[in-house]
């Protein structure tokens, strides 16, 4: 049984082919005029898609936002805390991709064969970055890794409140497996390629938190980003949105952490 479509639709089409037989049907149009908005595919094969406003439309794509931070800078466990996770909390999940790059103002070296970095804000915060890329790389689905991290950046050490927020957020995540990342090969891995997609980024970023929104970084950008969060995502986004899409006023982000 085909779908039901609003009488005014169809007589709008109807119309169009009874006053310019000619030139309503398409050539790869082969059904009658009242069938032509039942489908999104048979709109497209009559060229009729603009007759037919109840037609479901093609999904929007998401505002893509890549974070690169470091895990003890205090702007950017600011910025993670108080704007992005809030902000992926509210969105639905297809207006936002988010992409953690956890390295930020890291310098690497090789060292006989072996990757060694040295870190910001110390030794901890290189140990901060990896159990985090280790944490993205075993749980693998970002619902699962994102509260995680913000549990770890929100409390009162990053590098030693990894069990109590796996134990709140995710039990199932096999620990031993993320301290054996943390501890191995590949922990050394997915930090020297946290150090490559950085070091690609263009322009080259000067400071920490450092936002890029769908592939481009602008001071512009990283100033909306800062301000609204929610305001920008809101704003980029070209599908239906959501009641939450307004105005938002959020608190004074402090400076970034510099090079």
């Amino acid at each position: 049984m085909a779908p039901m479509v609003p009488l005014p639709a169809l007589a709008l089409v109807a119309l169009v082919a009874l006053v310019a037989p000619g030139l309503g049907v398409a050539p790869g149009c082969d059904r009658p005029a009242h069938l032509w908005c039942s489908s999104p595919e048979i709109a497209v094969a009559c060229q009729v898609e603009n007759r037919c406003p109840n037609l479901p439309r093609p999904a929007a794509a998401p505002v893509e936002l890549s974070l690169y931070y470091e895990s003890l800078c205090p702007a950017c466990r600011e910025f993670l805390v108080l704007k992005l996770f809030p902000t992926w909390l509210l969105l639905p999940s297809e207006m936002l991709n988010i992409t953690l790059v956890p390295y930020g103002n890291a310098q690497e070296r090789n060292v006989s064969g072996k990757w060694d970095f040295q870190c910001q804000h110390g030794p901890e915060e290189c140990l901060g970055n990896m159990i985090e890329a280790c944490l993205m790389h075993e749980a693998k689905n970002f619902s699962t890794y994102f509260p995680i991290i913000f549990c770890l950046e929100s409390g009162s050490s990053i590098t030693k409140n990894l069990e109590a927020c796996l134990q709140i957020y995710a039990p199932e995540l096999d620990r031993g497996r993320i301290a054996a990342c943390v501890q191995g090969d590949t922990g050394m891995a997915l930090m020297h390629q946290n150090a490559q997609l950085t070091e690609a980024l263009d322009p080259p970023h000067q400071f920490v938190p450092w936002i890029v929104i769908n592939g481009k970084h602008t001071d512009e950008l990283q100033a909306q980003a800062e301000a609204s969060l929610l305001g920008l995502v809101c704003h980029l986004y070209q599908g239906e949105k959501p009641e939450v899409c307004g105005s938002s006023k959020a608190p004074k982000i402090p400076l970034g952490c510099r090079r």
